[in-house]
C-alpha cells in the first residue's frame, strides 16, 4: 500500500460527517474511493438541486436565466415564490453592501488537512457576514440535527477563522425551496462559545484521523461503529462490513447526519 499519511488531505463537510458517523465508511468512500449504485430517488434530488443552484448562480452573475425558467416550470414556480418571500436576497443594498458572491470558495489548512467550503451565496457588509445555502429536498431536518451537521459548524468556523468579522456578526441561513410546497428557512447565529466548541471537536476528529490513516497504511482498517447503533442496516457497505441483515439493504442516508450535499459542493 502506498504511504498516504504525508499527503495533504482535502476535506469537506461531507467528509467530516462521514468520519463522525462511521470512520469505516469514510475509508471505503474516500481512501479507497469505492463506487456504489446511486439510489434513483437520491439521483433525482441531485439533478434537481444542480438545476436550482445553476439558476441561482447565473442570476447572481447577471447572466440570462429565462431559458432555464422556461424549460422547467418547477424552477419557475420556486423562483416566483422565493422572490416574494425573501426579496432582500434578490435586491442588493448597494449603499451598504461591500461584497456579494455566488459559489464563494474558501479553504483553511490545519496541519496536513485542507478544509474546503463553498458557500452558495456569501453576502457581507462592513459589519456582518451572511452565509446562504440552498436546499431542494422536500423534508428539512430538525433544527437540532442541522445544528450538529458539519456543514453548519464548518461553514461558520472557516469564515470566522479566515475573516475579521466578529463571531457574533456571522450567520448562516438554509433556504428549503420545496419544503412541503412552502419555502422555509432555518437561520443560525454564531458566537465565541460555539467557535471554541467546534475547534475542539474538529481538532479531536482530525487527530483521530491522523492515527487511523497511519494504522491504515499498515493494513489496519478504520474503526467501525457499534452494530447495535443499527446504522449499518441502511449502509451501502453493509455487505463489505459483514453486517448485512436478512432484509434488503437500502441506500438510505444516515439519519443522524443527513446528507446536505444534494449538489456535491466538494465531491466525495
Amino acid at each position: 500500500m502506498l504511504p498516504i499519511s504525508n499527503q495533504i488531505f482535502r476535506l469537506s463537510q461531507g467528509h467530516l460527517n462521514l468520519l463522525t458517523v462511521c470512520p469505516r465508511k469514510f475509508q471505503y468512500s474516500y481512501l479507497e474511493q469505492l463506487n456504489t449504485p446511486i439510489d434513483p430517488k437520491h439521483e433525482e434530488y441531485q439533478i434537481l438541486g444542480s438545476r436550482f443552484h445553476l439558476l441561482m448562480q447565473q442570476r447572481e452573475m447577471g447572466l440570462p436565466i429565462n431559458n432555464l425558467l422556461q424549460a422547467d416550470s418547477q424552477l419557475q414556480n420556486w423562483m416566483t415564490n422565493f422572490t416574494k418571500i425573501a426579496p432582500e436576497i434578490f435586491t442588493p443594498n448597494t449603499n451598504n453592501q461591500t461584497f456579494r458572491e455566488s459559489e464563494h470558495y474558501r479553504t483553511l489548512q490545519i496541519g496536513d488537512y485542507l478544509l474546503t467550503v463553498i458557500y452558495d451565496l456569501l453576502i457581507t457588509d462592513q459589519n456582518q457576514a451572511q452565509i446562504i445555502d440552498w436546499k431542494t429536498y422536500p423534508q428539512p431536518p430538525k433544527r437540532e440535527i442541522l445544528a450538529q451537521n458539519w456543514q453548519t459548524k464548518l461553514y461558520m468556523y472557516v469564515l470566522g477563522e479566515t475573516s475579521k468579522y466578529l463571531l457574533e456578526n456571522i450567520s448562516m441561513t438554509y433556504w428549503f425551496v420545496q419544503s412541503k410546497g412552502q419555502i422555509q428557512n432555518i437561520k443560525f447565529t454564531y458566537n465565541e462559545q460555539q467557535h471554541q466548541k467546534t475547534a475542539q471537536e474538529l481538532n479531536q476528529l482530525l487527530n483521530n484521523l491522523i492515527k487511523w490513516v497511519k494504522d491504515y497504511e499498515y493494513n489496519t482498517p478504520l474503526p467501525q461503529i457499534k452494530e447495535s447503533d443499527q446504522t449499518c442496516e441502511s449502509c451501502q457497505y453493509a455487505v463489505r462490513c459483514h453486517r448485512q441483515k436478512n432484509k434488503e439493504i437500502t441506500m438510505n442516508i444516515n439519519q443522524q447526519f443527513p446528507n446536505l450535499e444534494n449538489i456535491a459542493e466538494v465531491s466525495l
